[in-house]
């Protein structure tokens, strides 16, 4: 695979001028008596109630340790990424030619384009995802639309922390973002957090978000789409546990989801024309795309940084993926690595059924160069990694971090605490 990488054209000396170690290492684990009381209180406390799945455990007991300089490289990477994000998003809204190429459902794709007001925002938080890789530190994607992890990356690190008092927090996303939405919203005052009920994952991170939004004073209550009522673009929420006006929403429900709703559901009002500020705002789903680099080759905006972290990225119809193996494909609305498709990787019946997936609508799918994950040493093994670096409003706020023993990072990965400690 080694020999397949090719290293970013143009790609900026402040980016990356060598190739300096990735600056991780594990700690030993925890006592297991210790170590299940941690996990007793995330689950109690922080709503993570799959934590153990079977026999497997979704927690790591050790946390992963990295050295401060590396921390604010990535930081200042993660913030930069956001101010290019928010520029490129505002040149491509309301544009139709550049929305198709997206790959998104044609409803929302005509909802971006209108000229109807912006729905006010309650607030931004974006989470990029970067690996280290034998040509240095990229990023795979960003997850902007709907991030979550809030809960490992803030409660459960901060539990684990509690157990190495020479080591740091990198930080606590999920108090910085409870924290913009009070503010927004107002003592007091009632936000509803949208989310699907059938997914247990997406109540866990709402639940986790309700929680702490209470703590702050507010009155927040889980709601799906369809329990919001609008009236000349203001939100009320209608269910048997409340009923009444809205101060904001924090919408944790995919936008290519809310597109399969019916229009009388009123879900439109999330991006254009309300009036309750939401979360996150309706230009999200556009980097969250993973055809947005596709674009940026006829945009004005110069987006140094993404250019320089991500791997090359082409439409599928311009790409050899289907025999080379120094490329993947995956769907233009990927969630949680679960379209990423390797052909070494799968079996043959899987790999032909995605080949017959693309070559139909080749227009959802997108090719990307692969990269070669470098592992860090564990105490159960060599294990990839992926460090979720969290942006609130635009400033780095933590990171969510997830390892695993083949180089995909996807549903079945663990989730582990990262901490920061001092250079030398």
């Amino acid at each position: 695979m080694m020999d397949c990488v090719e290293q970013l054209s143009k790609e900026p000396a402040a980016i990356e001028s060598h190739r300096p170690g990735h600056g991780l290492r594990a700690e030993s684990a925890l006592d297991p008596k210790v170590f299940a009381a941690i996990r007793r209180r995330v689950a109690l406390e922080g709503c993570k109630w799959d934590s153990q799945v079977g026999d497997v455990t979704a927690l790591a007991s050790f946390p992963l340790v990295m050295k401060r300089s590396i921390w604010d490289k990535l930081a200042a990477w993660a913030e930069r990424l956001t101010l290019e994000t928010t520029e490129a998003e505002k040149e491509i809204l309301g544009r139709l030619e550049f929305l198709e190429a997206l790959g998104l459902p044609r409803a929302l794709q005509q909802i971006l384009a209108d000229d109807a007001p912006v729905t006010p925002t309650a607030g931004r938080v974006i989470r990029f995802d970067f690996h280290f890789t034998t040509d240095g530190w990229r990023i795979s994607e960003a997850n902007s639309d709907v991030p979550g992890g809030f809960s490992e990356a803030s409660h459960f690190t901060a539990l684990m922390a509690e157990n190495f008092p020479d080591l740091k927090l990198a930080g606590n996303p999920g108090a910085v973002w409870s924290d913009t939405l009070a503010v927004v919203a107002g003592p007091g005052r009632v936000v509803a957090l949208l989310f699907a009920p059938g997914y247990m994952e997406d109540c866990q991170v709402v639940s986790f978000l309700a929680a702490r939004l209470r703590e702050r004073g507010c009155v927040a209550h889980l709601a799906k789409p369809e329990q919001i009522c609008w009236h000349e673009g203001r939100a009320s929420l209608s269910t048997s546990w409340h009923s009444g006006p809205l101060d904001a929403i924090v919408r944790f429900y995919q936008a290519e989801w809310l597109a399969r709703l019916h229009p009388k559901v009123g879900w439109s009002h999330l991006f254009r024309g309300g009036r309750t500020p939401t979360a996150n705002p309706a230009s999200a789903v556009i980097s969250e795309s993973k055809r947005f680099p596709l674009v940026w080759d006829k945009m004005k905006a110069a987006l140094p940084t993404w250019r320089a972290l991500l791997p090359e990225t082409r439409d599928p119809c311009n790409a050899p993926w289907p025999s080379d193996d120094c490329w993947l494909v995956k769907s233009a609305m990927c969630n949680t690595g679960d379209t990423v498709s390797i052909r070494s990787s799968m079996p043959r019946k899987q790999w032909l059924q995605t080949r017959l997936r693309v070559s139909l609508s080749p227009h959802k799918w997108v090719a990307q160069r692969r990269f070669e994950s470098v592992p860090v040493s564990t105490p159960i093994g060599p294990r990839h990694f992926c460090v979720g670096v969290y942006t609130v409003n635009g400033r780095a706020a933590g990171a969510y971090v997830r390892i695993s023993e083949k180089p995909l990072i996807d549903f079945e990965a663990v989730d582990v605490a990262l901490l920061i400690e001092e250079d030398d």
